[in-house]
Formats: structure tokens, sequence, C-alpha cells
């Protein structure tokens, strides 16, 4: 399928799609495949873009966004992806069944190839035996010089007129794939996976709630007892996976409610301070404070925005 859902002929099989975005939501639409939930966790003025190029079976994309975002998803159901983080040269596997949670550095670049999940039965790829893999950071040397041939190989087809057979393009990206993942893991520290496994279990269920209740607000001790883990475990996983405490991800994930309902169909009679007080926020000021510093501009602009787009 295209980006916007229409099916793509063999024709056009190598056209590259690119996106520019202004917004978290807009991300989130452009990216086919996916199931994701993002929230901007960093000041300024989002600006991402999203280059995509559908093999039928296997796709590549390369994800830019100058903010931190967080980013809650699942890979297309039945996939294997692998998603080279070009901010620390880390390989990150994915599959398509579990559901996954972290935040992104400022000025963020990704490259990713996935595996469709007919591409996945019919080549015998056993995605069961890569358990413990999913989401670590496996580095190899291979990482970063493969993840710029992946970025030059999207810029190259977008301007080529003697692009290469959609067949050999593919076997190739798998060859390169399982060659890549097969030198990490020669070099994994198996208590560093072991702990990295635990830190991803806590993330897992902190996603899953965020999925399942995104209105729904909790204090830190609540957090802690979704997770299933003492306070000081529940710090360490946001530690590792996020760089930020739990209080501090509660309240972006609070302001991040709060422009969402700003800028919903529901917003036409209501006030910044209705919002600000539906999502704890009691001090009005600070509220405006926090929120322009974290979106650029005032929740009273979001709001008259919003109203002029409904």
């Amino acid at each position: 399928m295209s980006a916007n859902g229409h099916p793509m002929t063999e024709s056009n099989a190598l056209r590259v799609q690119a996106f520019n975005t202004a917004d978290v939501a807009e991300q989130i639409r452009v990216t086919p495949g996916w199931v994701q939930h993002y929230q901007q966790m960093s000041p300024g003025h989002f600006a991402g873009q999203i280059r995509y190029l559908d093999l039928q079976g296997v796709q590549i994309y390369e994800e830019c966004m100058n903010t931190r975002v967080e980013q809650n998803f699942s890979a297309p159901s039945g996939a294997l992806a692998f998603c080279f983080d070009r901010s620390d040269n880390a390989l990150y596997v994915l599959n398509g069944e579990s559901r996954n949670i972290w935040i992104t550095p400022e000025n963020y670049q990704e490259v990713a190839v996935v595996f469709g999940s007919e591409f996945v039965q019919q080549h015998g790829l056993d995605v069961a035996r890569l358990e413990g893999l999913f989401m670590a950071p496996l580095n190899s040397q291979q990482n970063g010089l493969f993840s710029r041939w992946l970025s030059g190989t999207l810029t190259r087809l977008a301007q080529t007129l003697d692009p290469p057979s959609r067949e050999s393009l593919t076997q190739q990206l798998l060859d390169d794939c399982l060659y890549i993942l097969d030198n990490a893991c020669v070099r994994l520290d198996r208590g560093s996976l072991q702990r990295r496994a635990e830190e991803r279990s806590i993330m897992k269920h902190i996603g899953e709630w965020a999925a399942d209740s995104p209105e729904q607000t909790l204090n830190l001790l609540e957090l802690s007892q979704v997770a299933g883990v003492s306070l000081r475990q529940l710090q360490h996983a946001f530690k590792a996976y996020t760089g930020m405490t739990p209080s501090h991800w509660l309240r972006l994930r609070r302001l991040n409610s709060a422009r969402h309902e700003l800028l919903g169909r529901n917003a036409q009679d209501k006030t910044v301070a209705e919002v600000a007080m539906n999502w704890s926020f009691w001090h009005l000021g600070r509220f405006s404070n926090s929120y322009r510093a974290l979106f650029g501009e005032l929740p009273s602009e979001t709001l008259k925005r919003g109203q002029r787009l409904r």
C-alpha cells in the first residue's frame, strides 16, 4: 500500500514518497502501516519528514524530527523491522506483536527496513528465535555505514530514471540486515541484555497503559503500580529509555493531552482555564508558560487556531 492507502502498481513500485510535517499528529498520519501515538517532549515548533519506499512486501522508510518525541508504537502485524538510529548508530530489531515506548533525542534521524508478514513467512524467518533481542541496542561497525547507504539509496531512487529491480534490491536488503544482525549479536553483553530486557518489560507495561488510556492521569505511585515494580525500578527504566524522570514524563503527557483538547472539535465552547484544570494544571500562568515553552505558542493561540480550522 502507498502512504495514502492506495495500492501501488509494479510500474511505480520504486517510487520514493516524501512528506514534510508540522505536527506530531501529521507525522503519524504519513507513516504507513504502524500503530503509533506520538507526544512532543521538548520545546519548539515541530518539524518532521518521512521518506518512504514500498517494495511490495518490504519497505524502507526514513524519519526525521527536530524535537524530542515520545513514540508509543507497534510495527505492522507479523512484520520484522530493522531500525537504525542514526543518532547513536545502534540497530533496534522489532517484531509486530509487541508495543514499544521510548523518547527520541532532538534532531532525530532513523532509517528502517520493514519485512512484512507475508515476506517473513515466505522466507522462513523464525522471528521467535530473536526473543530477547527486541528493542535492545545492537551495535556493530556496519550499522552507520548501512544506515547511510539506505538514506542515500532513497535519495538516488528519488532522482534516477534507471532504478534496480525490485527483486534484487529486496534480496540485498534481506542479506545485509541478517548479516549486520549476526555481527551485532556477537558483541552483546549478556548482563546488559538481561537488564535491558527487564527495563523493556517495565516500559512495555507503561506503553500499553498509555496507549489504552490516553486521557487518563496518574500520580507517580499509581504509575509504579501500573508497571508492577517499585518506584526505584520505575526510575531506572525511565532513565534508560527516556532520559527523564517519571514525574517529568507525566507532566509532559498532561501538556500534550491539553493541546489535543484545545485543538479538538469540542473545544469551541471551552476556555483555556477549563482545559488547564481538566489536566490538573491549577495555576493558569504557570500552565501557559510551560505550554509555550514546550510548543512555541500560548494555549490561547492554539485554541484560536483550532477554532479557525473547524
